[in-house]
């Protein structure tokens, strides 16, 4: 039996985890500058990382921007791909910007790679604006309230 378990990282060696996800995924799988992946808002957002049987397989992040809450670095491993890990994520993500907001009145968007577009639709993001390129990789921006 498959058990998915996505958790708020706390410590140092869960986020190397979670960096080591997002090197796999973004800097050598799509090809992304390490500069480019890892940023000045590392130390200010909050990580989670998901893990299957407790194997690190995904992770993801969020961040107060003065625009609103920006979900971002949503990344799962090719292996754990399609077993459900990234609707985990997107579901601890929100449970914890619920949990941290005014449900009412926050504004959330995130920048979503083309073949992502689906996931967070089911999750009530709508594409806003034209579609654009971040780091050589199409995306459009989508966006949805609390």
């Amino acid at each position: 039996m498959t058990e998915l378990v996505v958790e708020k990282i706390q410590n140092k060696e869960t986020l190397q985890q979670a960096f080591d996800i997002r090197q796999k995924v973004f800097v050598e799988g799509q090809n992304v500058a390490a500069e480019e992946e890892y940023d000045e808002f590392e130390e200010s957002s909050v990580h989670f990382l998901a893990r299957i049987n407790g194997t690190p397989v995904g992770t993801a992040r969020y961040r107060k921007t003065t625009n609103g809450v920006k979900l971002e670095r949503f990344a799962v491993l090719e292996d754990a791909r399609g077993k459900g890990v990234g609707q985990g994520l997107m579901n601890g993500v929100i449970e914890d910007i619920q949990a941290n907001f005014l449900p009412d009145k926050t504004y959330l968007y995130l920048h979503a790679q083309l073949h992502a577009v689906p996931l967070y639709a089911k999750f009530k993001f709508q594409q806003v604006g034209d579609i654009f390129s971040e780091c050589d990789i199409l995306h459009y921006k989508m966006e949805r309230y609390l």
